[in-house]
Parts: structure tokens; C-alpha cells; sequence
């Protein structure tokens, strides 16, 4: 944008320039309007410096711009209003050409240095300088420059304000943003997202998040249409822990379809746990991983399981736990899974989960065996639960637990005629 703008100021000035009219400089308006300004006398180049001006225009409208250049050089020319002149003229066509800013920045700096120029010249080319610098990535003599526009011609103009905050946003100059940026946005006809943007990052990065998440809500009003902005919001309320209003943010976002990634999806899931509405978080994590929004990889299918526990639908969990020990072959899903069966008094395949995850080789055997206990216990294998409950002895952190079930399961093998 900063490129084709200065590009149309170069052939904009050049034209002025090179006409020699007087008329020429009124025609963009009021070059200034500080409340002490008195226009002064118009100057015109000599009738030796206009001639070959004018000669480098004609080579100019003909696509010729070396050669224009070429007569432009050889303009030797003692008056300082024909030196600044000419500067800026040659500064203006190597503005156009991408390899010549630096040069251009050259001229057009003497041009202006000079004082020389009429106040509609000079005001263009300070603009232009501080212009072509942001292209170039010169930031801080952007800036400069951009405040030496402002000085000079006493104008508040809303796009020179943004540039001015964009060029601190590049030098990391965080709080200098909030005034430029403010200015812009007062004077703006209407709003522009590239303004709100650079007032919340400086906030951001000041981790003055209150004032963030103002600009944040600021933006979701205004810019209602732009999805980005309700999921930022959302996460800026999750970050200070307002969870309720990152909630209500996040499920106005899903009614608008706005959610569209798995990293917001997750987000509104781990919100409904937070506010103890796990049923929600699991059903809604479940629907978008069938749809393929949500990877169905080890790390999701297991908090999904987690989820559904907590929802205290253990069946479900027992399900989504399986899916992803059989992606990972890890002993902890397995245990998991068994667990969550065993919960659900699915006896025969919580042992076989079990199983699975002793021979995977889990670290806790002594809580797997209580858990293998258990369910040959309730299911009336009081064989297979006498087994599990030595073995549970072993282990330093259930034994006493094992200790505690051991004469109740003999208690009840032995009512029921089944010798241990």
C-alpha cells in the first residue's frame, strides 16, 4: 500500500514540477494551515533550469526515465531554489524505480534540507521521504520524518497517524503507539481494523491486558463480521480467568460459525469443563472430532475420554480411552480404559484392558490388580479376584488395601461352597 501511494506522489510531483505554473501549487489544496502561517511568494525554476525540466518531462511521459535522469543530472545550476528543485525532481523518478531508494532518499532529503522549495513541494516531499523509508524498513527516520510533515504543514491527517504508530509497532516502541494511533482512529471517516490491531498489541506487549481486552471488545463491536476478532477476545478473557465471559464469547462465536479451527474448538471445550458443564464440552469435542475438525489422534481421543468421566459416563470413556491405547499402545490408556469399563460393570472387558496394560508394561501393577480384583469380585470369579488380590500385596501401595479385601473375598467363596 505504502509503495503504490509514494509511486503516485513521485508522478504527481513530477507533473507539478515540471509544468512551471504557478496555478500548479494551489491545485492540491492548502499546502499548510498552522494559525500564524503567511504564504510567501511562489518561486518557478529559471528559464535555464526550466528548459531542461522540461525536456526530462517530455522523456518522462515517453516511458524514458534514464534518459530523463540523465538531463536531470546535467542541470548544473548555482540558484538554490533550481538545486532543491531539480533534487527533488530527480529524487521523485528514482523513487519509482525499486532499486534506487536509497539514492532517491539522497536527493530528496538535499531537496528538502535545502528550504528552498515552495511550501506545497516541500510538505509532498517530506511525505514522500517518510514514505519511501517505510518501504525500506527505515523506521525511525520514518517516523522522524513523518513529525517533521506534521511540524511543518500543522495537518492532522489519519493515514500519516497510522503510519506514525506503524513505524513504532516496527521499532517496538509499545507505548509511543497509544497516541499516534488514538489520533488516528478519532479522525478516521470510519473505522480501520489495521488501527484497533496496533492499539491492542500495545497493550498486549505492556501486559496491560484490562486496556487489551477494552480494544478487544471495542473491536468485536465494530468489526462484528471479522470472526478473528471473538476468538481473540476469548482468549484474552481466558487469560485474566474471566472464564464466564470467555465462555458466552466463545458460544456466540459457534452460533455465528465462527469457530473453525481445532485450537477454538478445544478452547470452548476446556471452557465447559472449567464452568463444570462437562456434558457440553464432551458432546462438542465428540461432534467436531466425527466431523474432522478435530484430529482423532492419542493426545484428543484421551481428553475426550477424560471428559466423558467427567461427565460421569464412564461407558463412553471406556470407549474413547481404547481408541487411543490402540494408537499408542500405552499401558496408562489401557488402565484407564479398564478402569472406566470396570466403572461401568463391563467386568469381562475391563479385565481384558487390564491385561493389556500389565503386559505393556505399566508401573502401577498393585493398583492394576485391585482394579483386576474388583472386577472378577463383583462379576462372582472369586478365583481370579483371590489371584489379583495376592499379587496387590506385593506392591507396597495397595497392600494394604489387598490386606483389608482378602478375608471378604474368602468370606464369600466360602458361602458360596468355592475353595480358594
Amino acid at each position: 500500500m505504502i509503495k503504490i501511494h509514494f509511486k503516485k506522489l513521485c508522478m504527481v510531483s513530477a507533473f507539478s514540477m515540471a509544468t512551471l505554473l504557478p496555478t500548479a501549487v494551489f491545485a492540491q489544496g492548502a499546502p499548510v494551515v498552522c494559525p500564524d502561517y503567511k504564504k510567501g511568494p511562489t518561486n518557478i525554476p529559471s528559464e535555464r533550469t526550466g528548459k531542461k525540466v522540461s525536456k526530462a518531462l517530455e522523456a518522462y511521459n515517453l516511458d524514458q526515465v534514464d534518459e530523463a535522469l540523465t538531463i536531470l543530472y546535467e542541470i548544473d545550476t548555482s540558484q538554490e531554489f533550481d538545486r532543491a528543485f531539480t533534487d527533488r525532481f530527480i529524487g521523485n523518478l528514482l523513487a519509482t524505480q525499486s532499486d534506487k531508494a536509497a539514492k532517491a532518499l539522497e536527493y530528496l532529503n538535499k531537496a528538502v534540507n535545502a528550504k528552498k522549495l515552495n511550501d506545497l513541494e516541500q510538505a509532498g516531499t517530506l511525505r514522500l521521504i517518510a514514505d519511501l523509508n517505510m518501504q525500506e524498513k527505515n523506521y525511525a527516520a520514518a517516523a522522524v520524518k513523518y513529525k517533521e510533515w506534521m511540524d511543518f504543514t500543522c495537518k492532522e491527517d489519519p493515514d500519516v497517524y497510522l503510519r506514525l504508530a506503524t513505524a513504532y509497532y516496527e521499532e517496538q516502541k509499545w507505548a509511543d503507539i497509544i497516541d499516534p494511533i488514538n489520533k488516528s482512529i478519532k479522525l478516521a471517516e470510519k473505522p480501520n481494523k489495521n488501527a484497533y490491531a496496533l492499539k491492542l498489541t500495545s497493550y498486549y506487549n505492556r501486559k496491560m491486558y484490562k486496556e487489551t481486552i477494552q480494544v478487544a471488545e471495542d473491536t468485536v463491536t465494530i468489526f462484528p463480521d471479522n470472526k478473528a476478532n471473538w476468538t481473540q477476545l476469548g482468549f484474552f478473557y481466558m487469560l485474566v480467568e474471566d472464564y464466564k465471559k470467555a465462555l458466552s464469547t466463545f458460544e456466540m462465536a459457534l452460533n455465528q460459525g465462527y469457530l473453525t479451527k481445532e485450537a477454538e474448538i478445544k478452547a470452548l471445550m476446556q471452557l465447559y469443563s472449567t464452568n463444570n458443564i462437562p456434558y457440553k464440552a464432551a458432546t462438542l469435542f465428540e461432534k467436531y472430532m466425527k466431523e474432522g475438525l478435530v484430529k482423532k489422534d492419542e493426545k484428543n481421543l484421551s481428553s475426550l475420554a477424560s471428559t466423558w468421566n467427567q461427565a460421569k459416563d464412564p461407558k463412553k470413556a471406556a470407549v474413547y480411552y481404547g481408541q487411543a491405547a490402540a494408537l499408542s499402545s500405552d499401558p496408562d490408556l489401557y488402565y484407564k480404559q479398564g478402569t472406566s469399563l470396570a466403572l461401568s460393570e463391563q467386568y469381562k472387558d475391563a479385565l481384558v484392558a487390564l491385561q493389556k496394560a500389565l503386559d505393556a508394561g505399566a508401573d502401577n501393577v498393585g493398583r492394576i490388580h485391585m482394579v483386576m480384583m474388583e472386577a472378577s469380585f463383583y462379576s462372582g470369579d472369586f478365583k481370579t479376584a483371590y489371584v489379583h488380590v495376592q499379587e496387590a500385596k506385593k506392591d507396597s501401595s495397595t497392600s494394604r488395601s489387598a490386606r483389608s479385601w482378602e478375608p471378604y473375598i474368602k468370606e464369600k467363596a466360602k458361602n458360596r461352597g468355592i475353595k480358594l
